[in-house]
């Protein structure tokens, strides 16, 4: 009996387990509903959507709600890949992508420190979750391919926005060469390059005085070069303060690059020095590894890292024991040396300063943002509605020895190279309201981003920054200097200026070679045409231009020629192709690329806009680029070039033209006057569903640079009103 009794006991219990667990859920989405309520979003005549609600809560809330409508895939993909879990998805290939991230990010941590937070911000990490869980309850046909439930804590493993943080700095055929091979691998070159891109990656800032301004406000120009579809675009405002317009990385709950009411703020990828590889000497006693400090042999801290990927036939993991002093982790070895990474790990102060900042009404209150030393790896140029202008460098500066040379690994057993703290904003690069009436940054060093009134670099430490001057720097001051009647428009003009900085020396040098060379080369014949055609050249791109395609065809053949000579001669390429290319080779080139247009068009008279092209069929991560699909011809060029608005590009498996995939993504001109006006433009389209019809409905403004009025006052969305509703309706 006693017997019988329990068997019902146990089974009674496991029946109303199913009911209690229904019963939480259907609490929880009760909860969602509320809060949706008090959530509003319009979507305006391009989609995009400007959402209010009564607490910056509700805002976040209401905010990843819609950016999950526009782009689940694109906010999931963000996260899986923050989290170290693109393997899960994507297969074994990833395994060593994954470890990378984990070596940094544990959930472990990430929760500990979401339970240490303040309960303003971890009432937003909460509100971010739910809105993401309630998407996914109220759209049961969209399958997430990793994350079935998002929880708070998650929000903290991404919370800067930069396309490509700190961490994937780490060269992952080299991680995978330590760890895949064994503990202690020889010939690992210090000096692989193999992880780099040709493209220029970063971004344009510029700001205009109030003195240069015809309608004496602040001008800022928010230019960011990303990959495309990267971000999202929209409105966030609250009862408590809040009302920020901008570029948000999909997945977070702050504008990431944007404006308010009285401020407004563009971050640049920089050039800083703030991450450090220490060379550690490692010697193994019985099963333990020791690394040498000073006069001390210290342990190295060991732990095991699991790695799950997919197979055909389900789940696998990997397992891996990882290495850590107090550098930090272990990612490579340069012959008996292991190599340890420094870098910024702070994510719940990285998160406080990405979204304060978007509620800082004044130069002051931003600059006190600034103070949290958590945005590591951007400058960032600043404007407000009282006319200041400023430059940030880079954030996250530690201070350090200047006898060692930073650029490259240093002694992890010599105590002297140490971090001592962080440099602060005083003694970083900073400017504000500089005497030249402008500043700006294009990824460059900051010593020439006033002109005349830019910061010495003298004055600093030789780590604060690595950069060089650029074709784009170049370019912005040719635009900016002497002028002082800017406008909106003016400005938006200034951001297409299609002159091309990088050409002004290797063209001339071209022609050169070729009025040199005898009248009985072969080559002064056939290439006669040509020389001609860019003899003429205003160095300008449009889409119509023959010598545009002419002269980039030729100087991507010339570079692959002598890049390596100019690395070795420590001379830019532009510089090194003007002064010591030899007449031949130059020219020799010049044919190739002739006969390469003619040979994938017809002609090598082949106009810019018909190679160029911008495409947009699906909404795949990694786009299926083809000839035979629809496109539409782009006149500006990548940055190599010199172009301020980007456009990076190149051809695919079987097509002859090139398509770009990276560049100008999200591009605003912004006023503050007594109200805001911007205008601005992103690539394709807000929405990443090719059904709607705003998936690629701004196209055609993005190719020519035709930015459209932004709506930001309640009163502008009149008549510009595509839909109004609560999340979940």
């Amino acid at each position: 009996m006693k017997k019988l009794n329990l068997v019902f006991a146990l089974a009674l219990a496991f029946a109303f387990v199913p009911h209690a667990s229904a019963s939480a859920q259907s609490q929880e989405l009760q909860r969602w509903e509320q809060q949706a309520r008090n959530v509003t979003i319009i979507r305006d005549d391009w989609g995009i959507a400007h959402i209010s609600g009564k607490t910056d809560a509700d805002a976040v809330f209401g905010a990843i709600y819609a950016q999950a409508e526009d782009d689940f895939n694109r906010v999931e993909t963000n996260y899986i890949n923050s989290m170290g879990r693109l393997a899960e998805a994507e297969g074994e290939a990833e395994v060593w992508r994954d470890l990378r991230m984990k070596l940094f990010i544990s959930p472990e941590a990430m929760k500990t420190q979401y339970e240490a937070s303040p309960a303003w911000l971890k009432a937003l990490m909460n509100a971010w979750a739910d809105g993401l869980n309630f998407y996914l309850a109220r759209h049961p046909q969209v399958t997430p391919r990793v994350i079935k439930h998002f929880e708070p804590w998650m929000a903290l493993t991404f919370s800067e926005g930069s396309i490509g943080g700190d961490i994937e700095t780490i060269n992952l055929n080299q991680l995978q060469f330590f760890y895949g091979q064994g503990p202690t691998p020889k010939g690992v070159a210090a000096n692989d390059q193999s992880g780099l891109l040709a493209e220029p990656s970063g971004s344009n800032g510029i700001v205009i005085s109030p003195s240069n301004t015809v309608g004496r406000h602040a001008l800022l120009l928010i230019n960011p070069h990303t990959s495309f579809f990267f971000r999202s675009e929209l409105q966030m405002t609250s009862l408590e303060g809040l009302n920020a317009y901008g570029a948000v990385t999909w997945g977070q709950f702050f504008i990431y690059q944007g404006f308010n009411e009285r401020c407004g703020w563009m971050h640049t990828s920089s050039a800083v020095d703030a991450i450090d590889e220490y060379l550690e000497t490692v010697v193994k006693k019985g099963d333990q590894f020791f690394y040498k400090y000073g006069n001390e042999e210290r342990p190295v801290t060991t732990s095991v890292i699991k790695v799950p990927y997919k197979t055909d036939k389900g789940m696998a993991e990997r397992t891996f024991t990882v290495y850590r002093t107090q550098h930090g982790p272990i990612v490579r070895a340069v012959g008996d040396k292991w190599v340890s990474i420094s870098l910024m790990q702070e994510p719940v102060k990285a998160l406080t300063q990405s979204y304060t900042r978007t509620k800082a009404q004044d130069y002051k209150a931003f600059r006190q943002t600034m103070e949290l030393h958590a945005d590591s790896s951007n400058n960032t140029i600043f404007a407000d509605a009282d006319g200041n202008i400023a430059y940030f460098h880079g954030n996250f500066i530690p201070r350090r020895d200047p006898k060692f040379d930073w650029t490259k690994p240093v002694d992890g057993s010599d105590p002297a190279t140490d971090w001592h703290g962080l440099l602060s904003v005083d003694e970083s690069p900073l400017l504000l309201n500089p005497a030249s009436g402008w500043l700006y940054n294009s990824n460059n060093s900051p010593w020439s981003a006033a002109g005349p009134s830019s910061p010495k670099k003298t004055d600093y430490p030789v780590y604060v920054d690595n950069g060089v001057e650029s074709a784009r720097g170049l370019h912005a001051i040719r635009v900016l200097q002497n002028k002082k009647d800017f406008t909106v428009d003016s400005l938006i003009a200034a951001a297409y200026d299609s002159y091309l900085t990088w050409f002004e020396k290797p063209i001339p040098a071209l022609v050169k070679a070729w009025d040199q060379t005898p009248a009985t080369d072969p080559l002064k014949a056939k290439l006669a045409d040509q020389i001609a055609i860019l003899r003429a050249w205003d160095m300008r791109w449009s889409a119509t231009s023959v010598p545009t395609s002419l002269a980039v065809f030729w100087a991507e053949d010339i570079q692959r020629k002598v890049a390596a000579e100019a690395r070795r001669a420590g001379v830019p390429a532009d510089e090194y192709i003007a002064s010591k290319g030899q007449p031949e080779q130059l020219l020799k080139s010049l044919l190739a690329a002739s006969d390469k247009l003619a040979a994938d068009f017809g002609t090598w008279k082949t106009p810019w806009g018909d190679i160029n092209r911008f495409q947009r069929v699906t909404d795949d991560i990694v786009h299926p680029f083809s000839d035979a699909g629809p496109s539409i011809p782009v006149g500006f060029t990548s940055a190599i070039w010199g172009s301020l608005a980007s456009f990076g590009a190149r051809p695919y498996k079987g097509s002859k033209k090139i398509y770009g995939t990276s560049g100008n993504s999200f591009v605003a001109v912004v006023e503050f006057g007594k109200t805001v006006r911007a205008r601005a433009v992103t690539a394709g389209g807000e929405s990443g569903n090719p059904s709607s019809p705003h998936f690629n409905d701004q196209a055609k403004r993005y190719s020519t640079g035709d930015l459209r009025d932004v709506y930001f006052y309640r009163s502008q969305l009149k008549g510009h009103t595509e839909r109004e509703y609560h999340p979940g309706n």
